[in-house]
């Protein structure tokens, strides 16, 4: 019986150590330190990211009918000129907690109107506010009717600028109602302008799932308040801005490839 105990240590020290191993994967920590490097574009994308567009044939995007997108790639980049103001494309990976990575170029003319769905809901703005003294929860860096951003960090038109969220997504029991806020914290072009910002409920009537909604989307809004999983969106608002270097890198286990 001696001679069993060492073995039965061994296998009781893995299980527990797997099982801490799983959790941590299924839920990562809220309070991990995030301050992404913003300070040379583009930015490589690390190891363990899953690339939606780097600017090569490959475009993990579809349109929001789930067919082929119809945005044009203009020198590497994806622009949102669909000529409507609703023809956003949706990635083909869906996930739950994820670290996105953005870079954006501003029209020249115009608002330059667009913005980073994240599920669908929560849109973090990208809007011409370079000039504005006082930004508010509609202009770049702000969490659309939600939060407006800690400090006007927006460049001017024509040069590229990078959008890094951390996305913690809103837990939903069975019935799908918000159990714990989800939170974002975000920097644009080097500066922190969201900083654990908690949401609960989208307030927008304009976002993909209540404006403009498809079949495709409905079928994905119905898994997304089931699993609490749900993909990003570029949103198309009739400003040709370019996108290129857009990846993801999931924070538990639950991304998959719609």
């Amino acid at each position: 019986m001696k001679s069993l105990l060492p073995l039965l240590l061994v296998t009781l020290l893995s299980t527990v150590f797997l099982a801490t191993e799983k959790a941590t994967a299924d839920e990562p920590s809220k309070d991990k330190d995030f301050q992404p490097k913003q300070t040379q574009l583009p930015v490589k994308p690390p190891a363990d990211a899953i690339v939606l567009f780097d600017g090569g044939a490959a475009v993990e995007f579809v349109s929001k009918y789930g067919e082929p997108i119809d945005w044009p790639v203009v020198d590497g980049t994806l622009e949102s000129a669909g000529g409507q103001k609703a023809n956003h494309i949706v990635s083909k990976w869906h996930f739950r907690d994820a670290d996105i990575h953005a870079e954006f170029m501003l029209s020249e003319s115009g608002s330059s109107n667009s913005g980073l769905y994240i599920h669908g809901n929560y849109e973090m703005q990208i809007l011409h506010s370079a000039d504005k003294k006082r930004v508010g929860d509609g202009d770049l860096g702000a969490i659309y009717g939600f939060s407006k951003p800690l400090i006007n960090a927006a460049r001017d038109r024509g040069v590229w600028q990078v959008y890094d969220i951390r996305y913690r997504a809103p837990r939903r029991d069975s019935k799908g109602k918000i159990t714990e806020k989800g939170t974002i914290t975000a920097w644009l072009n080097g500066q922190k302008v969201q900083d654990s910002v908690a949401f609960g409920e989208p307030r927008s009537v304009y976002h993909p799932y209540r404006s403009g909604t498809t079949d495709y989307l409905k079928a994905i809004w119905k898994k997304q308040i089931e699993t609490t999983t749900g993909p990003l969106f570029l949103q198309d608002h009739g400003h040709p801005v370019r996108f290129r270097n857009v990846w993801i890198r999931p924070l538990d286990n639950h991304a998959y490839r719609y």
